[in-house]
């Protein structure tokens, strides 16, 4: 079995959406239909933290395993994090990601496990 690792990190993103447990949920969902995945399962999203370290988290069960997403609320940052046995175009998630947020940088990283 071969794993893709897909980290994604966003600068710059809009305050409003990075505060907002709605708009989080509806971007597991329209995430997973982006790369064509099965999720299991509603969203968890929960808010934690305090100060500097508060922000909202997303985790997505999807059939062969999962999305993560952080929120930063401090400096509106979004940390995407996606583990799948099947393969999936990291530059798609990259791309709608970016806009979702409405970021101003982002950087990308894949690892493909085996």
């Amino acid at each position: 079995m071969q794993g893709q690792l897909t980290i994604i990190n966003l600068n710059g993103c809009d305050k409003i959406l990075v505060r907002d447990k709605v708009t989080l949920a509806r971007y597991g969902q329209e995430l997973c239909k982006i790369i064509n995945m099965n999720p299991q399962g509603n969203p968890i999203v929960k808010r934690y933290g305090k100060g500097k370290l508060r922000g909202y988290t997303l985790v997505q069960l999807i059939e062969t395993s999962s999305i993560v997403v952080h929120l930063d609320e401090h400096e509106n940052k979004v940390f995407i994090d996606i583990f799948s046995c099947k393969n999936f175009d990291p530059s798609k998630v990259k791309d709608f990601s970016k806009g979702y947020f409405k970021a101003k940088k982002s950087e990308l990283k894949t690892i493909m496990r085996k």
